[in-house]
Protein backbone atom coordinates (compact mmCIF):
# COMPACT_ATOMS: atom_id res chain seq x y z
CA UNK A 1 0.00 0.00 0.00
CA UNK A 2 2.90 2.62 0.84
CA UNK A 3 4.42 1.59 -2.52
CA UNK A 4 1.26 2.13 -3.87
CA UNK A 5 0.81 5.38 -2.65
CA UNK A 6 4.60 6.33 -3.23
CA UNK A 7 4.05 5.62 -6.98
CA UNK A 8 1.14 7.87 -7.38
CA UNK A 9 2.74 10.48 -4.99
CA UNK A 10 5.06 10.51 -7.91
CA UNK A 11 2.91 10.75 -10.67
CA UNK A 12 1.20 14.23 -9.03
CA UNK A 13 5.22 15.64 -8.49
CA UNK A 14 5.72 14.39 -12.06
CA UNK A 15 2.48 16.18 -13.23
CA UNK A 16 2.87 19.49 -11.34
CA UNK A 17 6.64 19.75 -12.54
CA UNK A 18 5.14 19.25 -16.04
CA UNK A 19 2.74 21.69 -15.59
CA UNK A 20 4.93 24.23 -13.81
CA UNK A 21 7.35 24.00 -17.00
CA UNK A 22 4.28 24.18 -19.82
CA UNK A 23 3.52 27.27 -17.83
CA UNK A 24 6.85 28.87 -18.07
CA UNK A 25 6.80 27.81 -21.42
CA UNK A 26 3.75 29.80 -22.73
CA UNK A 27 4.79 32.23 -20.72
CA UNK A 28 7.77 33.06 -22.49
CA UNK A 29 6.33 32.48 -25.71
CA UNK A 30 4.03 35.19 -24.54
CA UNK A 31 7.20 37.73 -23.59
CA UNK A 32 8.69 36.76 -27.23
CA UNK A 33 5.29 37.53 -28.61
CA UNK A 34 4.82 40.61 -27.17
CA UNK A 35 8.25 42.15 -28.00
CA UNK A 36 7.94 41.63 -31.57
CA UNK A 37 4.91 43.16 -31.30
CA UNK A 38 6.29 45.84 -30.04
CA UNK A 39 9.03 45.75 -32.90
CA UNK A 40 6.69 45.57 -35.40
CA UNK A 41 4.46 48.44 -34.62
CA UNK A 42 7.50 51.07 -34.07
CA UNK A 43 8.98 49.62 -37.42
CA UNK A 44 5.91 50.32 -39.13
CA UNK A 45 5.26 53.88 -37.90
CA UNK A 46 8.53 55.14 -38.51
CA UNK A 47 7.80 54.09 -42.41
CA UNK A 48 4.54 55.46 -42.34
CA UNK A 49 5.89 58.81 -41.37
CA UNK A 50 8.22 58.81 -43.83
CA UNK A 51 5.70 57.94 -46.46
CA UNK A 52 2.58 59.42 -45.52
CA UNK A 53 1.76 63.34 -45.51
CA UNK A 54 2.95 65.46 -42.36
CA UNK A 55 -0.60 66.89 -40.47
CA UNK A 56 -0.83 70.75 -41.98
CA UNK A 57 1.17 70.04 -45.31
CA UNK A 58 -1.59 68.78 -47.66
CA UNK A 59 -0.77 68.80 -51.16
CA UNK A 60 -4.45 70.21 -52.05
CA UNK A 61 -4.28 73.97 -53.26
CA UNK A 62 -6.19 76.21 -50.24
CA UNK A 63 -9.68 76.10 -51.83
CA UNK A 64 -9.51 72.70 -52.77
CA UNK A 65 -11.57 71.01 -50.09
CA UNK A 66 -10.07 67.49 -49.23
CA UNK A 67 -12.25 63.96 -50.85
CA UNK A 68 -13.83 63.19 -47.48
CA UNK A 69 -15.13 67.40 -46.86
CA UNK A 70 -17.07 66.70 -50.42
CA UNK A 71 -18.43 62.90 -49.40
CA UNK A 72 -17.70 61.44 -46.58
CA UNK A 73 -18.36 58.23 -47.68
CA UNK A 74 -15.15 57.86 -49.66
CA UNK A 75 -12.93 55.03 -48.90
CA UNK A 76 -10.28 55.98 -46.59
CA UNK A 77 -6.82 56.19 -48.40
CA UNK A 78 -4.04 53.88 -47.63
CA UNK A 79 -0.53 53.07 -47.94
CA UNK A 80 1.32 49.43 -48.42
CA UNK A 81 4.10 49.25 -46.12
CA UNK A 82 5.76 45.05 -46.14
CA UNK A 83 2.92 43.67 -47.57
CA UNK A 84 0.04 45.10 -45.23
CA UNK A 85 -2.42 48.14 -45.97
CA UNK A 86 -2.24 51.09 -43.21
CA UNK A 87 -4.61 53.88 -43.05
CA UNK A 88 -2.86 56.20 -40.51
CA UNK A 89 -2.28 56.31 -36.67
CA UNK A 90 -3.38 56.80 -33.33
CA UNK A 91 -1.37 58.98 -30.62
CA UNK A 92 -2.94 59.30 -27.11
CA UNK A 93 -0.22 61.69 -25.35
CA UNK A 94 -1.23 60.94 -22.00
CA UNK A 95 -0.02 57.44 -22.28
CA UNK A 96 2.91 57.82 -24.77
CA UNK A 97 1.16 56.01 -27.32
CA UNK A 98 1.79 56.55 -31.17
CA UNK A 99 0.78 53.90 -32.78
CA UNK A 100 0.28 52.62 -37.05
CA UNK A 101 -3.46 51.58 -37.43
CA UNK A 102 -3.94 48.73 -40.57
CA UNK A 103 -7.17 48.96 -42.60
CA UNK A 104 -8.18 45.49 -41.55
CA UNK A 105 -8.49 43.48 -38.20
CA UNK A 106 -7.27 40.22 -38.68
CA UNK A 107 -5.35 37.77 -36.23
CA UNK A 108 -1.95 38.26 -38.18
CA UNK A 109 -2.49 41.54 -38.58
CA UNK A 110 -3.11 42.04 -34.51
CA UNK A 111 0.05 40.69 -33.91
CA UNK A 112 2.23 43.87 -35.89
CA UNK A 113 -0.68 46.61 -35.08
CA UNK A 114 -3.62 47.88 -34.12
CA UNK A 115 -6.45 47.43 -36.98
CA UNK A 116 -9.67 49.17 -37.79
CA UNK A 117 -12.18 46.73 -37.21
CA UNK A 118 -15.37 48.90 -38.57
CA UNK A 119 -16.23 52.55 -40.48
CA UNK A 120 -14.53 54.87 -41.08
CA UNK A 121 -12.98 57.64 -39.82
CA UNK A 122 -14.69 60.50 -41.80
CA UNK A 123 -18.14 59.22 -41.16
CA UNK A 124 -17.37 59.62 -37.30
CA UNK A 125 -17.93 55.90 -36.40
CA UNK A 126 -14.48 53.98 -36.30
CA UNK A 127 -13.95 51.07 -34.20
CA UNK A 128 -9.95 50.36 -33.65
CA UNK A 129 -9.08 47.16 -31.42
CA UNK A 130 -5.26 45.97 -30.60
CA UNK A 131 -4.28 43.43 -28.55
CA UNK A 132 -3.28 43.91 -24.88
CA UNK A 133 0.50 44.47 -25.31
CA UNK A 134 2.35 46.86 -23.36
CA UNK A 135 3.26 48.19 -26.91
CA UNK A 136 -0.28 48.44 -28.28
CA UNK A 137 -3.26 48.75 -26.16
CA UNK A 138 -2.04 47.01 -23.00
CA UNK A 139 -2.02 50.38 -20.94
CA UNK A 140 -5.44 51.60 -22.50
CA UNK A 141 -7.00 50.97 -19.07
CA UNK A 142 -4.97 53.43 -17.84
CA UNK A 143 -6.52 56.28 -19.88
CA UNK A 144 -8.88 58.81 -18.15
CA UNK A 145 -12.20 61.09 -19.24
CA UNK A 146 -11.07 64.14 -21.12
CA UNK A 147 -7.93 62.89 -22.51
CA UNK A 148 -6.90 63.31 -26.12
CA UNK A 149 -7.16 61.05 -28.73
CA UNK A 150 -5.66 62.22 -32.44
CA UNK A 151 -5.91 60.10 -35.57
CA UNK A 152 -4.21 61.28 -38.22
CA UNK A 153 -4.90 59.49 -41.70
CA UNK A 154 -2.21 58.91 -44.22
CA UNK A 155 -3.02 62.19 -46.14
CA UNK A 156 -2.29 64.31 -43.17
CA UNK A 157 -5.78 65.00 -42.17
CA UNK A 158 -5.62 64.97 -38.02
CA UNK A 159 -8.77 64.27 -36.44
CA UNK A 160 -9.23 65.06 -32.78
CA UNK A 161 -11.47 63.46 -29.70
CA UNK A 162 -11.50 63.18 -26.32
CA UNK A 163 -12.12 60.41 -24.08
CA UNK A 164 -16.13 60.28 -23.21
CA UNK A 165 -16.35 57.22 -21.52
CA UNK A 166 -14.91 53.66 -20.50
CA UNK A 167 -16.75 50.77 -21.01
CA UNK A 168 -16.50 46.96 -20.18
CA UNK A 169 -18.23 44.68 -22.65
CA UNK A 170 -18.55 40.86 -22.86
CA UNK A 171 -17.20 39.22 -26.03
CA UNK A 172 -20.59 38.56 -28.23
CA UNK A 173 -21.91 42.13 -27.35
CA UNK A 174 -20.44 43.00 -31.00
CA UNK A 175 -23.11 44.89 -31.71
CA UNK A 176 -22.90 47.25 -29.04
CA UNK A 177 -19.41 47.94 -29.36
CA UNK A 178 -20.08 48.94 -33.27
CA UNK A 179 -23.24 50.76 -32.67
CA UNK A 180 -22.25 53.18 -30.62
CA UNK A 181 -24.17 55.84 -31.81
CA UNK A 182 -23.59 58.63 -29.08
CA UNK A 183 -19.76 58.18 -29.75
CA UNK A 184 -17.53 58.90 -32.95
CA UNK A 185 -14.68 56.57 -32.15
CA UNK A 186 -14.05 53.76 -30.25
CA UNK A 187 -10.67 51.92 -29.30
CA UNK A 188 -11.07 48.64 -27.34
CA UNK A 189 -8.82 45.64 -26.62
CA UNK A 190 -9.11 42.49 -24.06
CA UNK A 191 -8.94 43.01 -20.22
CA UNK A 192 -6.18 41.20 -18.57
CA UNK A 193 -8.08 38.25 -18.21
CA UNK A 194 -8.85 38.03 -21.61
CA UNK A 195 -12.65 37.26 -20.56
CA UNK A 196 -14.26 40.99 -21.57
CA UNK A 197 -13.64 43.32 -23.45
CA UNK A 198 -12.52 47.18 -22.52
CA UNK A 199 -14.00 50.01 -24.84
CA UNK A 200 -12.90 53.49 -24.38
CA UNK A 201 -15.36 55.90 -26.02
CA UNK A 202 -14.37 59.11 -27.94
CA UNK A 203 -16.35 62.20 -29.15
CA UNK A 204 -14.94 64.49 -31.44
CA UNK A 205 -13.33 68.16 -31.22
CA UNK A 206 -15.71 71.05 -32.91
CA UNK A 207 -12.53 72.46 -34.35
CA UNK A 208 -12.27 69.23 -36.87
CA UNK A 209 -9.65 68.19 -38.37
CA UNK A 210 -6.02 70.24 -38.77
Amino acid sequence: ANTMRNKRGLICIAMGLALILSAAGLAGYNVVDERHAGENAERAYEQLLAEAVAPGETQLPEFVLPAYQIDPRVEMPEIEIDGHSYIGYISIPSLEIDLPVMSELTMPNMKIAPCRYYGSIYLNNMVIGAHNYVQHFGRLSSVALGDLVRFTDVQGNAFDYTVADLEQLDPGQTRELVLASDYDLTLFTCTVSGMQRFAVRCVRVEDGPV
